[in-house]
């Protein structure tokens, strides 16, 4: 059988072909059933050779990326260390030309006083020592501050065991998510758009580092990730969005981890409102061209199984 772009109709090939003989045997309806079967498995083989495909052009961007940064921090520490040598330079000049120097003690003139000089230059010592700590102690202040990016985000996938309406709120469901965990996790959501049945037992993507909050007297544990576009009639009501899940792979398991490729930073144990690390990173989560779920272009990657995606929502926002 010679292969092309499209799958070859049976009726073309030679029927001396080896296993066309059986297949003329069968009912007509049968062979057509076989063929689109074919068919359909070499459209697939295609689409899944583009995705490889596409993959590893992305992952080779992203180490090229990565190499970037680092050759650009290298230089950067460089040019510190540079200024730093230029300065220490030019204070040990200034100090060796300085009236209160130790150099001054030994100076020709009427009367020196070095008992004096030698406290003024005691005190000017005292000085620097003390300004060099303050330097240092700034410059590990800001060595210490936490990073600012996704990799801060418990991400992982649950499934939806059960599902109820909030007692008390008419547009809420309280959802038990399985995440691997002993027990399922409460969470309570306004997805109440989505029909019911359509929950029960499917995937979803779950931020689980996130503070328990009460909602209207129901404790909530994690948040559910969507994709949400407005609304093309009222683009200015966030109510009337479109929302859709963000589909994990197909053989994702409770408790998979989300990854980022250019962030591999471990997540926080759970995220302090004070710093608001969720509102600084939302604005970068959003679905590419093709629905997959990124933060600045990088996808929502469960390692050695997939991406997560909106199935028809693109360029959108995830919330």
């Amino acid at each position: 059988m010679r292969r092309s772009g499209t799958a070859t109709d049976w009726r073309e090939l030679d029927p001396s072909t080896p296993g066309l003989t059986a297949l003329g045997k069968l009912d007509p309806k049968e062979s057509e059933m076989i063929m689109e079967y074919f068919k359909t498995q070499v459209l697939l083989l295609k689409d899944k050779e583009l995705l490889q495909k596409t993959v590893r052009e992305e992952k080779k961007l992203l180490v090229e990326n990565a190499k970037l940064k680092k050759d650009i921090s290298d230089l950067k520490i460089l040019l510190t260390e540079k200024q730093q040598k230029k300065k220490a330079k030019a204070a040990a000049a200034s100090k060796l030309t300085s009236p209160g120097s130790t150099a001054a003690l030994y100076a020709p003139g009427p009367n020196p006083k070095p008992g004096p000089v030698r406290e003024r230059d005691g005190r000017r010592r005292r000085g620097e020592r003390k300004g060099k700590r303050e330097r240092t102690n700034s410059e590990s202040v800001l060595e210490e501050e936490p990073r600012m990016d996704v990799s801060r985000l418990d991400l992982r996938i649950g499934r939806i065991v059960g599902v109820r309406y909030h007692p008390l709120a008419g547009a809420l469901y309280v959802q038990e998510v399985d995440l691997g965990e002993p027990a399922p996790r409460t969470v309570v959501s306004a997805l109440r758009h989505i029909p019911k049945e359509q929950l029960q037992g499917r995937l979803a993507v779950l931020l689980c580092n996130v503070r328990p909050c009460r909602v209207k007297g129901v404790v909530s544990t994690a948040m559910v990730l969507c994709g949400s576009a407005p609304n093309a009639h009222d683009s200015d009501n966030d109510d009337d969005a479109q929302v859709e899940f963000l589909e994990p792979p197909t053989n994702a398991v409770p408790g998979d981890r989300v990854t980022f490729y250019d962030y591999p930073g471990e997540p926080d144990r759970e995220l302090s409102p004070r710093e608001k690390v969720w509102e600084q990173i939302l604005p970068d989560l959003q679905t590419d061209s093709r629905g997959v779920a990124t933060y600045r272009g990088v996808g929502f990657e469960v390692r050695g199984k997939g991406l997560c995606r909106a199935p028809t929502l693109t360029n959108c926002s995830i919330k």
